[in-house]
């Protein structure tokens, strides 16, 4: 069982202070923490699974500079066995889309029964690569998956939906998987593990090496261009409500009222 795994370093937000940069269309990156997207992680960790029970490879892949060598090595620490870096200036400013095919001229070089990719990033949040490439690539895909069996030439798939809702179904290899979050428990990465892989040869591509032209990535070519970034605006502070449990619900009526929550 050869896979690809499609991954992605993004900034650590959640206790960082948010600085919007000059360019008012990216955040201040200088002094935030990057690590390997957490959608990724459990998709990293489902693959090495598969290997470990069923032999094969698995390889991991990610667009970036050289920085994202730190992520490829965290994959290849925790048992990934060899790892590819898309990294060219034609690929600034590529969308989902952009991204999605230069992954796709990468997976067309490396033989695989799976692709899998996280089902979102941090970031961005848009969810479209994984599906995107599936598409480029004309095989099947699968999204949102929480649970998944091997079998003969097929797997058999479990993908959450709303409400609480799980959609089971069986499709064809070579196949895209967009993993979700608690499929797993991704595995620690030790220090040790890191610098065993430290020197451990990571191949790039750039545009020439995957058939593409610079117009085929990159802003040229985006079906989505970013035009601005900003920080949600601050609403008022909470109102707090003193006295007797009967005047408290009838003063939160009249908020309501007063708001429109009520007709």
């Amino acid at each position: 069982m050869n896979i690809i795994v499609c991954v992605k370093r993004v900034p650590e937000t959640a206790d960082a202070d948010v600085v919007i940069d000059k360019s008012g269309k990216d955040i201040e990156r200088s002094g935030l923490v990057f690590d390997l997207n957490e959608w990724d992680n459990y998709a990293i960790e489902e693959a090495i699974m598969l290997k470990e029970k069923m032999g094969g490879t698995v390889t991991v892949i990610s667009m970036g500079g050289e920085d994202s060598n730190e992520s490829l090595r965290k994959c290849m620490a925790m048992g990934a066995d060899d790892a590819v870096r898309l990294t060219d200036p034609a690929f600034v400013g590529s969308d989902g889309f952009a991204t999605a095919k230069a992954l796709a001229e990468a997976v067309r070089k490396i033989p695989h029964d799976l692709v899998f990719a996280g089902v979102q990033a941090e970031d961005d949040g848009f969810g479209q690569v994984g599906v995107a490439l599936a598409e480029i690539l004309g095989i099947p895909h699968v999204s949102l998956v929480n649970s998944l069996e091997v079998q003969e030439k097929k797997m058999k798939v479990h993908r959450e939906l709303e409400g609480g809702l799980e959609e089971v179904v069986e499709v064809d290899l070579p196949a895209v998987l967009t993993i979700q979050t608690g499929i797993n428990q991704p595995r620690y990465v030790s220090i040790m593990g890191i610098r065993k892989v430290a020197k451990k040869e990571i191949k790039t591509f750039g545009v020439s090496d995957l058939n593409l032209k610079p117009e085929d990535v990159g802003l040229s070519g985006s079906y989505i261009q970013l035009e601005k970034i900003f920080l949600p605006p601050v609403g008022e502070g909470a109102q707090m409500l003193e006295g007797k449990p009967e005047d408290i619900a009838s003063k939160v009526f009249d908020i309501l009222k007063d708001k429109g929550g009520l007709t």
